[in-house]
């Protein structure tokens, strides 16, 4: 399977076709051998990535038997190994066959592909507020990815930051376990607060319930700064009021905005001041 982007490369050649060809590109080197039985899991996944990406890293493999010296200079004590090079140094590596996720996940990480740049242009627009649009390059980029945890949850904060309430509870819901997971949960309280909202009375006797009732109306309303003074002041009078859920809604908020947000910041700090 060589080509230009996928090179078997040796002692005598390593210098140029990946130290000095780090400096234009990345080079992922995958150091493996005939007898190694993961090495023929990773190698192929490996491969395929490579011809994905159309140029944009350089696959190279290096025989350990065939070059016991760059194994040994590189520090390969165990295979498969993969170390990625940019500029002329090693810039991160793994060891072992790894999940294909974790794998795309390293690759992207060099040399984002396409795809990559819809995902960070989705959370470029997010992070600007514009949820509409924001909302448009996240359903882009899941329509190839359906399951990326980074996508469904801006996907989620996009929608609740419309007030489309119902289709964001479904995606909160089944949130895949992942290390945005927690992010995911954090939304749930806000969400489920709006969820019935749809459903409360317009009105309350007891004045923090209709404070609460008037602060969810304010979210649906795209008030967010409002909302979250309100929400504030009903934790002035009760920090514990509804068992902690005006808190957890706030925190919602927080997650919602994000956290380069200057509303997050400004109140997360008067949170800070009414709890402690």
């Amino acid at each position: 399977m060589a080509s230009d982007n996928i090179i078997s490369v040796t002692e005598a050649d390593f210098e140029y076709e990946v130290i000095a060809f780090s400096k234009q590109i990345p080079v992922v080197v995958d150091f493996w051998a005939e007898w190694c039985a993961p090495c023929k899991t990773l190698g192929p996944l490996l491969e395929h990535l490579a011809q994905e990406a159309k140029g944009a890293f350089r696959l190279a493999k290096v025989d350990v038997d065939a070059n016991p010296n760059l194994a040994l200079r590189f520090g390969v004590r165990s295979i498969p190994n993969v170390k990625a090079f940019q500029d002329g140094q090693v810039v991160a590596e793994f060891v072992g066959v790894q999940p294909e996720p974790r794998v795309r996940e390293f690759i992207s990480k060099l040399a984002p592909s396409e795809h990559d740049l819809v995902l960070e242009k989705a959370l470029g627009l997010l992070q600007k507020g514009e949820a509409k649009q924001a909302e448009g390059a996240f359903r882009q980029f899941l329509s190839k990815a359906p399951e990326n945890p980074a996508g469904l949850l801006g996907l989620a904060r996009c929608l609740l930051m419309q007030h489309k309430i119902k289709e964001a509870h479904v995606i909160l819901h089944n949130f895949p376990a992942s290390k945005e997971y927690h992010v995911a949960e954090a939304l749930t309280p806000l969400v489920k607060a709006l969820l019935r909202l749809q459903e409360a009375p317009s009105f309350s006797d007891d004045p923090l319930e209709a404070a609460t009732l008037n602060a969810l109306r304010l979210v649906s309303l795209g008030n967010f700064e409002a909302a979250m003074d309100g929400m504030l002041d009903v934790l002035r009078q009760d920090k514990h009021y509804r068992n902690g859920e005006v808190r957890k809604m706030l925190l919602g908020m927080f997650e919602m905005l994000g956290d380069e947000s200057p509303l997050t910041r400004q109140y997360r700090n008067e949170l800070a001041s009414v709890l402690f």
